[in-house]
């Protein structure tokens, strides 16, 4: 009897209409459901209930607000290594995992995270940006610290950050300084692994003085082109600084131009590279309730049966680049071809939240929140909605920030969306919704778009919409655009 074929190889192979180093995994086409486990709580903080906690967290939060925020950087990490030196090195006391990418990172690091601790690891996770709370940004045992240890290794780590200040022709900025807070809080936990996210870019940031021996990139997109370049190839090139002499690069699906800056920094790194569709990925995919079921192809072999409680054909490819990150976090795939407990990788994965990510915060109608912020997130978000939600009638919501690209945001929103409310959240960061709303009427239409410039009265009008006819049982409303926009949604609609 002949050898049946691989059908890993098999999904492969059938890929045409691109390189087969970077050939697209195929979604499944039976649909299934599955239960999801017990409901999990809400991995989103709230404001501290002991009134001087939140007034000490409030304290520390205006003070970090005199300083550079997010999109203003010097790119240099001269800083960030003056303060590591001053606090011992911490982010030396422990292996890391470190994420870049344009899409897609925080959901893989929560992954990654659940694996890790499901393996009964002490895991440190720092993340951005924060959908609510500050405090989410550093967690410790796969939730956020909470205010009071905040506030600690904030007032612990001021002195050196004073010092350095001092020193340094520019302060250091925002992220600096939580970069700094988040591996001082790592080395005193102390945590077995740290999962880390970069800001933006790679080379240059804040979080690339550790020497991680698993690189993770994310699918390349173009995003904070005015930093990092005008082509996935240059932005590659910088993302391509995470690569670390002698580590495991675990590489997600690439465009062409991307892959070969990335590949090439791995061979100059003497780095070993997995490929997402090569040596491994999703074998296959079935809507279930709930999320998705998935059959996986790691690194160490298959893994059947895993239900991850998100949407979205994205997700399923976070969830293989996950995968394959813990197992060569493990050393698995160099030279152990052993497969990690598939029952363990099933209870990591079914508790995974990814907050702002296609997220249910309502019923009836049904708001989902989804924190898209570049057009390949929004495709990515706009083909999760229609795979997985049957709605009608689609209202969105949609508040971005000034500097980003909004036009090709909505068009890639505009096929599943019935009308569009524009609005603004309420910072700095915020483009006008006079001037966001002339771009929408270019892309949708005068009819189909109304102009709500407070973000309540753009939920309020966006419900109506879609409770306005009864024949539209099935509507529902997207609010998107903006972590920022998401978070701020949230808090109205009672989450945190």
């Amino acid at each position: 009897m002949s050898e049946q074929p691989d059908p890993f190889d098999e999904i492969v192979d059938a890929e045409t209409d691109r390189d087969p180093d970077l050939a697209v995994i195929e979604a499944g086409s039976r649909t299934l459901r599955a239960q999801a486990g017990p409901p999990q709580g809400d991995p989103v903080p709230a404001r501290p209930a002991d009134l001087e906690v939140d007034k000490a967290l409030r304290e520390v939060e205006a003070e970090l607000a005199t300083r550079w925020g997010e999109t203003k950087l010097e790119p240099s990490v001269t800083r960030i290594k003056a303060l590591m030196d001053v606090l011992g090195e911490p982010q030396r006391a422990y292996p890391s995992i470190h994420i870049t990418g344009t899409n897609g990172k925080t959901s893989t690091a929560r992954m990654i995270e659940a694996l890790l601790g499901a393996f009964e690891l002490r895991t440190g996770r720092y993340t951005s940006p924060h959908v609510q709370s500050i405090t989410e940004r550093i967690s410790l045992d796969g939730a956020p610290i909470d205010a009071e240890r905040f506030i600690e290794t904030y007032r612990d780590v001021k002195p050196y950050v004073e010092m350095v200040d001092s020193s340094q022709d520019y302060r250091l900025s925002f992220f600096e300084v939580l970069t700094g807070m988040a591996y001082a809080a790592f080395a005193d936990a102390p945590v077995d692994a740290a999962v880390v996210e970069v800001g933006m870019g790679g080379s240059w940031d804040a979080t690339n003085v550790i020497d991680a021996a698993v690189a993770v990139i994310t699918p390349i997109d173009l995003d904070h082109t005015d930093r990092l370049g005008e082509t996935p190839a240059e932005i590659a090139g910088e993302k391509a600084g995470v690569i670390k002499e002698g580590a495991t690069v675990i590489l997600a699906q690439q465009p062409v131009d991307a892959a070969q800056v990335l590949l090439k920094k791995a061979v100059e790194a003497d780095a070993t590279v997995a490929r997402e569709g090569m040596e491994f990925g999703v074998l296959s995919r079935e809507v279930a309730v709930g999320g998705q079921l998935l059959t996986l192809r790691g690194l160490g072999g298959e893994y059947t049966d895993i239900f991850l409680p998100l949407y979205g054909a994205h997700q399923a490819h976070n969830a293989a680049v996950a995968l394959a990150a813990v197992e060569a976090f493990f050393g698995i795939g160099a030279g152990q071809a052993r497969a990690l407990d598939v029952d363990v990788i099933r209870r990591a994965f079914a508790s995974v939240a990814s907050p702002g990510r296609l997220e249910v915060v309502r019923r009836s109608p049904t708001v989902v929140l989804d924190a898209a912020h570049n057009p390949a997130g929004a495709r990515a978000t706009a083909a999760g909605i229609q795979e997985s939600f049957g709605f009608s009638r689609l209202i969105g919501v949609v508040g971005a920030s000034g500097d980003k690209d909004v036009k090709g945001l909505l068009e890639a929103f505009e096929p599943i969306l019935a009308e569009v409310v524009i609005t603004q959240n309420s910072t700095h960061r915020a483009m006008d919704a006079d001037a966001l709303a002339a771009i929408a009427v270019e892309v949708f239409g005068d009819e189909r778009v109304v102009v709500e410039p407070r973000l309540d009265d753009a939920l309020e009008a966006a419900i109506t919409l879609a409770e306005e006819e009864s024949e539209f049982a099935g509507a529902g409303v997207l609010v998107t655009g903006s972590v920022i926009t998401v978070g701020e949604a949230r808090l109205l609609l009672g989450k945190g």
